[in-house]
């Protein structure tokens, strides 16, 4: 009976039609389907496999809408009948016993609104690419706005020769925010006076900041929970020390290192072929922290522009001009590029590192500004009291906490990045691109 009801309501016409034995107007979507009325009334597909050994329900099954709210009760049901398959079994399956009109755009969004499957396909949320801060396009004195970052580790000896013991090292990365200008400093350990001792090497050399960009979450590459261990059980007395120096120090949110995004590009740069420069081999501190000097050398004197537009002009722009008004240049040594790292001694092997790193620094393309190079559209705009999943790395998609949102955070150009996300373990505060938007009742077809 729910089936005749439905089908009277959406297919009243033709139903008549064939009742008064009439042939369907071939702009129908029926008509392809040759349907009939069987002897209790209910429209059925006449189809052409009417020869075949199937039963009579596959031969002729019925005829269904999929915008009427019975059909999608049973692709919901049959769903969960076949342990949540995906659209192309259910559709398959549904059409043993029933002929939904636009039935497959149906079964994708019957998948697509399962709470359960969308904990395993749900995508994070990212809107559109953020507006350049005024730290970055106003000039202002060298280092007063910098973003620092950790990378690591590297495994550093005590001595020369055999017998020697291993232990970890790590990069300390600074970024100027006007022109990317790098400072970078080698740490020997995770602790709060190994940071403020580096901090305070900064100062001596640079000058002091004014706002210091940190990173607030276990976004690092290597070592990410000893680093995000010390990150957060320090936090406090990292800002005490910035506040008595008039120092203030911004946290991103946690799990957005995107937020971080001048440091995690110096990062990627200095360490990516530090490491496959480095390989296997350790080194000393002080020869460690000499590379990482040549490295910022290498790092400051890359081109960001042409000096002019003549073409006679090969000099371009570098941030070491906005330092000492001029390109860094190192010590003039001779090409070891050739040579086999075996039979140099050390120093000419960290000398042989330094040219690698520049050779391979040297094919990089630096992005101009102006371009949005990812996220150039905007995603559905969040409201409060959605529901949400927390995405959690270290958890399967099951096990993500469930909230809704509390507050949201818009930019300077009125778009949100940041939002409070309420949870059954209390308040936290994510960036779109850990929250996965679920649908609700409102949205779901």
């Amino acid at each position: 009976m729910l089936i005749i009801i439905a089908q009277n309501e959406c297919f009243h016409d033709e139903i008549n039609r064939l009742k008064l034995n009439k042939s369907l107007s071939p702009k129908k979507h029926l008509s392809s389907l040759n349907p009939f009325l069987d002897q209790t009334g209910t429209l059925r597909v006449g189809g052409r496999i009417d020869n075949s050994n199937y039963d009579y329900e596959k031969r002729h099954p019925v005829v269904l809408n999929a915008n009427h709210p019975l059909t999608k009760m049973i692709f919901q049901q049959e769903h969960l009948r076949l342990l949540h398959c995906g659209p192309q079994h259910l559709l398959a399956s549904i059409r043993d016993q029933y002929w939904p009109i636009g039935g497959r755009n149906l079964a994708r969004k019957t998948v697509r609104n399962c709470h359960v499957c969308r904990r395993f396909t749900s995508k994070t949320m990212s809107n559109i690419m953020g507006n350049l801060p005024n730290e970055r396009v106003e000039p202002d004195y060298p280092f007063n706005t910098v973003a620092t970052d950790f990378a690591g580790p590297f495994y550093i000896t005590d001595r020369k020769g055999r017998g020697c013991k291993i232990t970890k090292c790590y990069l300390c990365i600074f970024v100027w925010f006007r022109y990317k200008c790098v400072h970078l400093e080698a740490v020997s350990e995770l602790s709060k006076d190994a940071f403020i001792l580096t901090l305070n090497r900064f100062i001596a050399r640079r000058g002091m900041p004014k706002i210091v960009y940190c990173d607030n979450g276990r976004n690092f590459v290597a070592a990410a929970k000893e680093i995000f261990n010390f990150v957060e059980s320090n936090k406090d007395t990292i800002l005490d020390f910035g506040a008595r120096r008039g120092i203030e120090f911004k946290f991103s949110p946690a799990y957005a290192p995107h937020f971080n995004g001048l440091a995690e590009a110096g990062v990627k740069s200095a360490k990516h072929h530090i490491s496959r420069v480095l390989g296997h081999t350790h080194l000393t501190f002080e020869e460690l922290s000499s590379l990482f000097a040549q490295v910022e050398a290498i790092l400051n004197s890359r081109p960001l522009c042409p000096l002019s537009s003549s073409p006679n002009d090969y000099q371009s722009l570098t941030p070491a001009h906005f330092l000492i008004g001029r390109s860094l240049t190192s010590l003039p040594s001779p090409s070891l590029m050739d040579h086999n790292s075996n039979r140099l001694d050390r120093f000419k092997r960290l000398e042989q590192y330094r040219q690698h790193f520049w050779k391979r620094w040297a094919t990089e393309y630096v992005a101009e500004l102006q371009q949005r190079t990812k996220w150039r559209t905007n995603c559905t705009n969040l409201k409060l009291d959605d529901l949400v999943l927390v995405k959690d790395d270290s958890t399967p998609p099951l096990c993500w906490r469930l909230g809704r949102i509390a507050k949201i955070y818009p930019g300077t150009d009125c778009v949100p990045r940041v939002a409070d996300v309420t949870t059954s373990q209390g308040t936290i505060r994510r960036a779109l691109n850990r929250l996965c938007l679920l649908p609700t009742s409102e949205n779901q077809f």
